[in-house]
Parts: structure tokens; sequence; C-alpha cells
């Protein structure tokens, strides 16, 4: 379920992707929401490009830590690569 930041309080959030389109974003948020996962999507900015890289908006989400590892191996199970790997 997709959640306002203060529902996590003061809690640090992980960050497990970043969309770089609107498509993407919305099938990963069908995919979480379907099992039961809580998260935050922002907006920010990424740099973005080989040849002429620029700076780009993309939707960022983040979950609990205690639910990272259940969240990325969803995440691969749907085709999705995980932030940092």
């Amino acid at each position: 379920m997709r959640r306002d930041p203060e529902f996590f309080r003061d809690a640090e959030l992980t960050l497990v992707y970043i969309a770089k389109r609107l498509k993407e974003a919305l099938r990963l948020e069908e995919v979480l929401t379907g099992a039961g996962h809580e998260y935050v999507v922002e907006t920010d900015t990424y740099r973005g490009g080989m040849i002429f890289v620029s700076e780009r908006v993309g939707a960022f989400f983040y979950i609990a830590p205690a639910t990272e590892a259940a969240v990325r191996d969803l995440m691969r199970d749907n085709r999705f690569r995980p932030a940092g790997e």
C-alpha cells in the first residue's frame, strides 16, 4: 500500500527502486500493493544518459528496512532490478 512519509514517522527508509517512466512506476506500485507491502513514492531528480548526461525526474520507491529482503525478492520475481544491484 502506498503511504505518506509521515506514516513511517522517524524511521529511516530504504531506497529500493528509481522508476524512470510512469508506466514502470505504476507497474511496481501494482506489484507492491498486490503483495501487501507498504511503501513511499516520491519524485526526485537523478542523472541519466551516457553521452549527453542530464538531470531527469523519476519516481523513487522507499520501504521500511524490516521488509527489504521480501520486497527485493518480489521485485526480482517481477523483473525489476532493485537499487544497488
